[in-house]
Formats: structure tokens, C-alpha cells, sequence
């Protein structure tokens, strides 16, 4: 569709997308403080567990459906229909009057989120040439710089003026308001193309109800989505859920092993012609081992992030080094803000070089070390300094990795492709997330408890399950040098220790990964026609893309 746009078209769809990503960074950053009032509200905390493992799944699984019904049905119908599904999430919130109602709130709102999320991405591979998607994908992390601080007073505002309701309804008239540019150039550009004859598939005229249905269904690769969806709810679903209930449950196991059946057919399905005519992951990309590799590194980065920032370090500092609320959350978003600053310096050193592999190793090493750091000095006795740093050198790693990474997978696929591999990337990073978010909780509710029994004394022993269960009362319950308060610090410095021993393991596959990747000359490759960021190409290059096949 690129051809179709116009240099007003496109600058007025990139002002849409920055007022999208601004309003649903505040936004993001808002509600993230109101949670606990709503929920309180309705005096259901039990059931906050159940709705995150299914937010985790919907976060996972809506990628696959969004990108593939903007490939058949057009950018337009996608973005409007993320954006309206994200608007019932927060009517549903906003009005909701009892739990139940604002856990499946909670499903809408995961699923228009992360379906703009991937859609973004897809509109700036659309939009942009490779020497400059490093620096244009950027774009939605930057707004985080200043949203980080804003949402929270946001949000105290909110509840001290009006109420944790408007926190949520707000949004839903801001967003549908930020995405009327991106909709009208959308819309202009799409209805262009129709024009000019370069849209095909479902738009084509049907002889019939029913062979519009069955262009539909092959279109859609019906059976292939679900493979990939059902296969990873169900194996995401019982690794979230057995940190509390242990593997004891036959149901959670036959869920695991129909879901690892799933995804192992996955493959078998796209890469027969007859079955998918029009698969959502085309073969060329299974046999690609840059795409292979580029995936693979999504997975084991994204699984060492959620062992080593998230969900304890948070815990940890309050606990361990007496850290206000405040306090330890900045310190946990340390790596976000240096993240983001590194991978901007990156996009600009890949227009440069105009080559990306160096700066997925060389991050790769740098996420490592920091990791490695956090190992070897994340104890009682470390100071504030030592501990940002280490979380600074870990994020300007992930920033120098995490972006060039998705380039190298973009880069290894034809025009055609790019969406499908762009969706498979960020769909096996929250895959990884999901995966090491279920070991770190394993490892915590296998090993605290032991831990606290081994070093409490024999006075509060008793309450090492109370402890166990209130992180309030381990960061508070006793006086700072107590025995009791001691032995606590201990009990979460040993379960720390054994996390980030498991991320370092899960991180050191992505420096070799990273070297399998080739390092395309990204100013040779051009996948793009039209009107886009960068230069104008009239023609295609995608032969230099067989060479890693």
C-alpha cells in the first residue's frame, strides 16, 4: 500500500501514531496506580491472579489473528478494530460493578493493547526503509520518557478529585480522538490503492457467499492460527498456574501436552501448500536461519528480563534494602529509561553503519554482564549506586539488542513476509516473558519458604507463611537489624541469587544466536515501493535474502 501514499498521507499518519503511542503510554502508566483502588472496590484481590494469567495469554496469543486480519482485510479495519476492542476495555472498567465484570475488562483492554502494539510495528515496516525502521521504531518507546513521571501524579489527581473510574474512562475518549489522524490516512491511502488495482485478495469480488467465505478462510489460514493460538494458551496457561498448584493436576499436564502437540503441527500445517495456500508464517521463514535464530533470541532475552527485573526485583529492594514504594520503583524503571535512550543511539549508529549485527552482539554481552553484576552484587550491603549501574548496563544492553534484533528479523523476509515475522518476533518475546515469569515464580515459591524457615529464629518461625505471603510485612513487620529482620533479608537474598542464576543461564544462548544471524548490508535491501520514510524506492531487492536460507 505504500505506493499509494502521498507525503501529507504519511506525515499526517505519523502525527496519528505519535499522539497514539503518547496517549497509551500515559495512559499505561496511569491505570497502573489505580488497580489496587478498583479492585479494592470490590473486595476481590483473590481473583487479581487468575485475570493476570489470562492477560499474559491474550498478550501472546491476539498478535498472530491482528497482523494476519490486517494482511486480508486491509490496515484500516485492523487499527480500527484494535483501537474500538481497546475502547470497550476501558468502558467495561470504567462501569464495571463487581469483579467479574472488570476481569473480562481486563481481556478487552490486553487484547486491543497489545493488537495496536503489533499494528504500530506493521505500519512502520509499511512505512519506512530498513536503514531507517531501526530509528522510526523508536517511535512508540520514546513518549515512556516522560510518561513514567506523569502517570502516577496522573493518577494520584484522579483519585483525589474524582474517582478511580474516570481514571479508566478518560481513555476512552482520548484514544479514539489521538487515532483519527492515523484513521483518515489510513482510510485515504487504502481507498487509493483500491483505486490504482493494488489491493488484492478479500477485497477482490467474489462470484458467491460462498466463495467469499472460503477466500475468507484460506486468507485467514484459520487452522494455522489456531494452532499457534490454542497451542500457546495452553501451554502458557499451565506454566503460569502450576507455581501455585505444582504439576499435582492431571487437567494442567494433558493442557501442556495438547499445546506443545499444537505447536509442534504448527509448522507441518504452514509449510504444506495445500493445507495453508496462504499461510500466516510462509515457509521461506521456517527455513530462514536468520528469522530462526532472531526468534529464538526473542524468546531466551525476553525469558532472562522476566527472571532478573521482573516481577521481584521490586520486592527485593523494598525488602532487602528498605526502599519506599517510590523509591524502588524508579530504580526498577532504571532499565526501561536507559533501554530506550540506548536503542536510539543504536538506530542512529545503524543508519551509519548500515549494518545491525554488531549491536545485537555487542548489547547482548552488555545485557549479560549486567545480569552478571546483578549476580555477584546484589546483596544486602551493595549500595544505591552499584545496584543502578548495573541496571543501567543491563538496560543500555537490552536497548543496543532488543530493537536491531526485530531489524535483522525484518530484514531477512520479503515485503510479503515482514509482517508475519515482525508478529512471530514479538510473539515469541512474550512467550519468553511468560515462561521465565512462571521459573522466577516457581523458583520463589519453592525457595523463600525454605529459606525462611532455615534462618528465622525460632521465635517467629511460625510466621514464616505470613511472611511468605505479605511482602508489607517482611519490608516492615520488624525493626531494621532484628534478628527476624535479618534472617528475612537473607531468605529473599538466596532466592534472588538463584533467579539470576537461572537468567544468566537463559541469557547466554542470545550471544551465540546473535552470531548465527547475518549481517545484511541494510542499504541493499529494499522492500519497500512508494512514498516512505527514507528513500523512495520504485523497485524491489529481495534476492540478497536467499543467502541465509
Amino acid at each position: 500500500m505504500a505506493r499509494s501514499w502521498t507525503k501529507t498521507d504519511l506525515f499526517a499518519a505519523y502525527v496519528g501514531i505519535a499522539l497514539l503511542t503518547w496517549a497509551t503510554s500515559l495512559e499505561t502508566q496511569t491505570t497502573t496506580n489505580l488497580t489496587v483502588y478498583a479492585t479494592s472496590s470490590f473486595k476481590a484481590h483473590s481473583l487479581i491472579s487468575t485475570v493476570l494469567v489470562v492477560q499474559g495469554v491474550v498478550l501472546a496469543v491476539v498478535k498472530p489473528p491482528m497482523s494476519k486480519i490486517a494482511d486480508v482485510f486491509g490496515r484500516f479495519e485492523a487499527f480500527s478494530l484494535a483501537v474500538a476492542i481497546y475502547v470497550v476495555g476501558y468502558i467495561m472498567q470504567a462501569s464495571a460493578s463487581h469483579m467479574s465484570t472488570y476481569a473480562v475488562a481486563q481481556i478487552f483492554y490486553s487484547a486491543g493493547q497489545t493488537g495496536l502494539q503489533i499494528l504500530v510495528q506493521i505500519f512502520i515496516a509499511d512505512t519506512s526503509d530498513l536503514l531507517n525502521r531501526a530509528l522510526v521504531v523508536t517511535l512508540p518507546d520514546v513518549p515512556f520518557l516522560v510518561t513514567v513521571w506523569m502517570g502516577p501524579t496522573l493518577a494520584d489527581v484522579m483519585l483525589r478529585r474524582l474517582n478511580w473510574r474516570w481514571g479508566y474512562g478518560i481513555w476512552a475518549i482520548l484514544l479514539p480522538v489521538a487515532y483519527l489522524p492515523v484513521a483518515v490516512a489510513l482510510f485515504t491511502a487504502q481507498k487509493r490503492a483500491a483505486q490504482r488495482g493494488l489491493l488484492y485478495g478479500i477485497s477482490a469480488k467474489s462470484s458467491s457467499r460462498w466463495q467469499a467465505a472460503m477466500n475468507i478462510w484460506w486468507g485467514m489460514d484459520v487452522v494455522g492460527l489456531l494452532l499457534i493460538c490454542v497451542g500457546c494458551s495452553l501451554v502458557l496457561i499451565p506454566l503460569t498456574v502450576n507455581r501455585e498448584t505444582g504439576w499435582s493436576h492431571p487437567s494442567l499436564l494433558t493442557m501442556f501436552v495438547l499445546g506443545a502437540a499444537c505447536l509442534v503441527g504448527f509448522p507441518f500445517w504452514e509449510s504444506n501448500k495445500k493445507l495453508a495456500p496462504q499461510a500466516f508464517f510462509p515457509s521461506t521463514l521456517l527455513r530462514n536461519r536468520t528469522v530462526l535464530a532472531g526468534l529464538a533470541f526473542a524468546f531466551f532475552y525476553f525469558g532472562a528480563f522476566y527472571l532478573s527485573v521482573y516481577p521481584y526485583f521490586q520486592s527485593y529492594l523494598l525488602v532487602v534494602h528498605h526502599m519506599s514504594v517510590a523509591g524502588a520503583g524508579r530504580v526498577v524503571q532504571t532499565f526501561t529509561l536507559s533501554a530506550t535512550i540506548s536503542s536510539i543511539v543504536a538506530s542512529m549508529a545503524i543508519k551509519h553503519t548500515k549494518r545491525y549485527r554488531r549491536f545485537v552482539t555487542a548489547g547482548t554481552i552488555l545485557y549479560l554482564a549486567g545480569i552478571a553484576s546483578m549476580f555477584f552484587l546484589r546483596t544486602e550491603r551493595s549500595s544505591l549506586v552499584t545496584i543502578v549501574v548495573s541496571q543501567c548496563l543491563m538496560g543500555i544492553g537490552g536497548g543496543l539488542a532488543h530493537g536491531p534484533a526485530q531489524l535483522g528479523v525484518q530484514a531477512s523476509a520479503r515485503h510479503q513476509e515482514v509482517a508475519a515475522a515482525t508478529t512471530a518476533f514479538l510473539t515469541f518475546l512474550e512467550i519468553g516473558g511468560a515462561v521465565g515469569s512462571a521459573i522466577s515464580g516457581a523458583i520463589w515459591s519453592n525457595n523463600l519458604p525454605r529459606s525462611l524457615q532455615h534462618y528465622l529464629p525460632a521465635e517467629t518461625k511460625a510466621q514464616a507463611t505470613a511472611i511468605y505471603g505479605s511482602v508489607k510485612l517482611a519490608a516492615q513487620g520488624w525493626p531494621r537489624g532484628s534478628p527476624t529482620q535479618v534472617a528475612i533479608s537473607h531468605a529473599y537474598q538466596d532466592t534472588i541469587r538463584q533467579i539470576l542464576l537461572v537468567s544468566m543461564c537463559l541469557c547466554v544462548p542470545c550471544v551465540l544466536l546473535s552470531m548465527i544471524m547475518v549481517d545484511h548490508k541494510l542499504d541493499q535491501i529494499h522492500q519497500v515501493r512508494g512514498v516512505v520514510i527514507g528513500n523512495s524506492h520504485n523497485d524491489t531487492d529481495d534476492s540478497l535474502l536467499n543467502d541465509d536460507e
